[in-house]
């Protein structure tokens, strides 16, 4: 996701956004990090899929399974999986070379939003306050980089 901003001092803003597969590592999460493994997340996967299985599979003859169980089941196994990837980290960057005279200077904003639908209303929102006051805002997820 690129977006071309110009800037009340005229200078051109190239604000993009790009998915994280993987949380980036800050300061903050380094304790939450080091115990992190797949090994549960897969275990409930395993267990969560036997037990789907052997409610379909046992069902006495004279049992009849309406489809809105089926359904149930299949958006039960959905839901993390969907949850993951809607809840991605977006690293967004802020960037401009600086304008032709050389009086304003280049400028590097990098910030990490989570959510995929509230990445695009930030990614407006930066835009925004980028054409109106030249730089992204000081209270925002972005944050200048040397």
């Amino acid at each position: 996701m690129n977006r071309l901003v110009r800037g009340e001092d005229g200078r051109d803003w190239v604000v993009r956004a790009q998915m994280e597969w993987r949380a980036p590592a800050t300061a903050d999460d380094f304790e939450h990090d080091v115990a992190g493994s797949y090994g549960p997340g897969i275990a409930m996967i395993a267990v969560t899929s036997v037990l789907a299985v052997s409610l379909v599979a046992w069902t006495p003859d004279q049992v009849r399974v309406p489809a809105w169980v089926y359904l149930a089941i299949v958006l039960v196994m959905l839901f993390f999986p969907l949850r993951w990837i809607l809840r991605r980290p977006w690293t967004v960057v802020a960037e401009t070379e600086g304008d032709a005279a050389g009086e304003r200077p280049s400028e590097r904003w990098v910030g990490t939003i989570r959510g995929m639908f509230t990445v695009s209303g930030e990614v407006k929102r930066i835009s925004k306050t980028i054409q109106k006051h030249s730089l992204p805002d000081f209270d925002g997820p972005l944050h200048p980089v040397e």
